[in-house]
């Protein structure tokens, strides 16, 4: 059974939170009873009662919506694992206080996952926009000014090579048939393992790619990718075979439980064969015709979703993973973020943030500013007859006299200035929240990866800016 809140503390929690109260950080004495509003836990406790149509009368008592939303969010404030904050929440009497757990037992990381995944990426969504609503209330974001940057959250994956591609396909394809062939028996086809032959062509691969001739080097490569590409072909016919026997009924199980497991396996092989023949075919593409722009190209069997994003950085060239906007406004709060499902053109994005920024705060900005990737003439046009003041987004191409003037005028530099910001706020959300990597699974994981950084920072902004004056 679901509650929104917990039922009221008991004698010895009072005496704990008296004891401990003095050691509370300060954003966190504000933010505690933010996230007691009744809208906040209104929305996670609908999303956990639609897990079951009668958990809000009947079951056992589950982990209060309250106590979820304050437990998720205190994760991602810290950039813990699962495991990490069911450990640091048993140990810490601030943490159980913070989070409302009290003396009661804290649910463990499994549990936690589970509750987790109720909260889907439009849930998430609403969380934001009541925690920016908030913001408003207590006057910390007025809407006056607007900034707006893109930067990259990877997927958890490998560097990925088409060798090592392959390798996983295989991996992956193999291990499947033997869970089919432990469960079915002898029964049709039988499973023969390549991954031996597999992983010595992938080191072989790995060789010549270091060899200092690069001529003789690119041809055992192909020798080598052939080899493999070989080993793959028929791991791949071998894995649609048990797919065909599992569906006739050749390869069947005895008991219930047994049989939805065989069919569970052949699902996991139709999806995955179909993504095992596009990396043969991308291989075959670059290796042996010189194509690197092959459509639909895949860097990873198990976040197909991520893209290959180069945003000219020095240090990191390539990256792997999805495009996400983060737009601010006063007191560095994220108004507004969204993760791209394919990159768009960050000059095709700035249009949009003004429209969102107008619906969540109910007004134009009088100050607008962005990287030059942002500008065009079209932009700064649909920005000054939205009614902003003063659009400070540079301009990289051909300046003219006017144009030069514009731009080193105090208060097109002031702003520019302020739109640096951008840059330590995309850190901070990396290097303190984790949005350097994703560690949720597809895109909806990263979807609500991406959100949870962003509240949890806005959370840790809001307490600060609302914290007496000589604490900060």
């Amino acid at each position: 059974m679901i509650e929104p809140t917990r039922a009221q503390l008991s004698f010895a929690e009072g005496l704990i939170q008296e004891e401990v109260g003095p050691l509370w950080e300060e954003w966190m004495r504000e933010v505690d009873p933010l996230l007691a509003d009744r809208e906040l836990v209104q929305i996670v406790y609908e999303a956990l009662a639609r897990r079951s149509p009668q958990s809000r009368t009947r079951g056992r008592p589950g982990t209060p919506a309250e106590v979820v939303l304050r437990l998720l969010l205190l994760k991602h404030m810290r950039n813990w694992s699962y495991h990490v904050l069911e450990r640091e929440v048993r140990a810490n009497l601030v943490y159980r206080q913070f989070t409302r757990v009290g003396a009661q037992k804290v649910p463990d990381a499994k549990t936690l996952g589970k509750l987790a995944l109720a909260l889907g990426p439009k849930i998430i969504q609403q969380i934001h926009a009541r925690v920016v609503a908030i913001a408003c209330e207590k006057q910390i974001v007025r809407g006056r000014r607007l900034r707006v940057d893109t930067t990259v959250v990877e997927t958890d994956i490998h560097y990925p090579t088409d060798s090592s591609l392959l390798g996983d396909g295989v991996r992956v394809l193999t291990r499947a048939m033997k869970r089919i062939a432990q469960i079915a028996g002898r029964a049709g086809t039988r499973v023969r393992d390549r991954t031996r032959a597999v992983g010595y062509r992938v080191q072989q691969i790995a060789r010549a790619s270091r060899s200092r001739v690069a001529q003789q080097g690119q041809e055992r490569m192909k020798v080598c990718y052939r080899k493999l590409l070989y080993h793959t072909a028929r791991v791949v016919g071998q894995a649609r075979r048990f797919a065909e026997e599992i569906a006739t009924g050749r390869k069947h199980a005895r008991g219930l439980l047994e049989q939805i497991g065989l069919e569970a396996n052949r699902v996991y092989l139709e999806r995955m064969i179909p993504l095992v023949r596009q990396v043969m075919h991308q291989a075959r593409e670059r290796i042996f015709k010189g194509n690197t722009h092959v459509p639909g190209k895949l860097v990873s069997l198990f976040e197909p979703h991520t893209e290959v994003i180069r945003k000219g950085k020095a240090a990191k060239p390539t990256e792997f993973g999805k495009m996400v906007k983060i737009q601010e406004a006063e007191a560095q709060i994220v108004t507004h973020y969204e993760v791209y499902e394919q990159r768009p053109w960050d000059s095709d994005l700035l249009v949009p943030a003004l429209d969102v920024h107008r619906q969540l705060l109910g007004r134009m900005p009088y100050l607008v500013t962005a990287d030059a990737a942002f500008f065009s003439h079209r932009n700064e046009f649909a920005a000054q007859t939205r009614g902003i003041k003063r659009v400070a987004i540079p301009n990289r191409r051909t300046k003219s006299a006017q144009r030069k003037r514009l731009e080193k005028k105090r208060w097109f530099r002031n702003a520019q200035k302020w739109r640096t910001g951008s840059e330590g706020r995309i850190s901070l959300l990396k290097r303190r929240h984790g949005l350097n990597r994703c560690r949720y699974k597809g895109m909806p994981g990263i979807q609500r990866w991406v959100g949870l950084g962003v509240i949890a920072d806005n959370l840790i902004n809001i307490g600060h800016a609302l914290a007496p004056s000589a604490e900060r």
